[in-house]
């Protein structure tokens, strides 16, 4: 049965994809977006569909449609990008969740939050499963997105409680692939541009610290399945892959693929950034038909690869 979908932030790099799959699948997708880190490069290839509407539009001011469901993807999720603003950034995560939740709340619809690995801090736990309750500094440099999500999913249990809204949580653990920004700060788009343009490739601390990394596909499979659980599942859901790799890994794994002479430099680690994320997926494996994923990093690092090397 065709759905009417609302994806905000819709035209970034994960909501991007999801309005794809979400048209593929036959539905109707109205996605919104103020392009502040989205780009309209992204989703380009979608306006030509009947059944897609592109709407600019900032997720802090409330916004009116009849929908049958809400994917809420609407932040910037970068540290450079969250960063820059930290007061608009906490504004879209708290006042996007209030809005999104109202719309929800009003035309009786399924909604997700795209929550976050950084919920967790930097972790005393590993791997972190979802009972886990993070060691976030709330005065630091990260704390306006880390808090702004913790606030969100607050929010979202509250109006479930409160409201009987019928709410899904998902927590996004390191993500990449195709129409990532190339200069959105993070890792894998950073080490990938550098060794691309032949630049040094900047890593920061000793490079031991860990990441698991998966790609965006994996990730979109998991929020599909996660929305079609039953009204009433209103669990959190690590979504991410197990395999744990060094930062100094990932810059050699980048540096065979592309055959890059970039050199290694080791910078001062930043503050509060966490030494080690690994996702506990037990709970996705058990809620969401086994979900796993399928995409090995050497895989999606040449799928990535591939597309930074045309934009650039």
């Amino acid at each position: 049965m065709k759905k009417r979908i609302l994806v905000t932030g819709g035209a970034g790099f994960i909501g991007s994809h999801l309005c794809k799959r979400m048209l593929d699948e036959g539905n109707e997708v109205i996605c919104l977006d103020n392009y502040f880190t989205g780009a309209k490069e992204n989703i380009i290839s979608l306006l030509d569909n009947p059944y897609f509407e592109l709407v600019r539009h900032d997720i802090t001011e409330a916004y009116y449609a009849e929908v049958d469901e809400i994917y809420n993807l609407a932040c910037p999720a970068s540290p450079v990008h969250y960063q820059y603003n930290p007061i608009k950034t906490m504004k879209t995560s708290v006042m996007g969740a209030i809005n999104t939740l109202g719309l929800a709340k009003r035309v009786n619809a399924k909604i997700l939050q795209a929550s976050t690995s950084e919920v967790y801090g930097d972790p005393t736990v590993h791997p972190q499963p979802e009972t886990y309750w993070g060691n976030v500094n709330s005065i630091g440099p990260r704390s306006c997105y880390d808090e702004g999500k913790r606030c969100a999913e607050t929010l979202f249990m509250d109006y479930h409680l409160q409201n009987g809204v019928d709410v899904k949580i998902i927590r996004i653990f390191n993500t990449y692939g195709p129409n990532m920004n190339p200069e959105d700060g993070r890792v894998v788009s950073n080490f990938i541009v550098q060794a691309l343009k032949g630049e040094d490739i900047t890593i920061f601390g000793d490079g031991k610290q860990t990441r698991s990394f998966q790609y965006v596909d994996d990730l979109v499979e998991g929020m599909v399945r996660l929305m079609a659980t039953p009204n009433g599942f209103w669990k959190p859901v690590n979504i991410g892959n197990q395999n744990e790799f060094t930062m100094l890994e990932l810059a050699q794994n980048i540096l065979k693929i592309t055959g890059s002479k970039s050199e290694l430099v080791f910078k001062d680690l930043p503050q509060d950034d966490p030494k080690q994320r690994q996702p506990d997926i037990s709970r996705a494996d058990k809620y969401l038909d086994g979900w796993k994923p399928k995409v090995q990093l050497e895989e999606g690092l040449k799928k990535t690869i591939a597309y930074f090397d045309s934009i650039l």
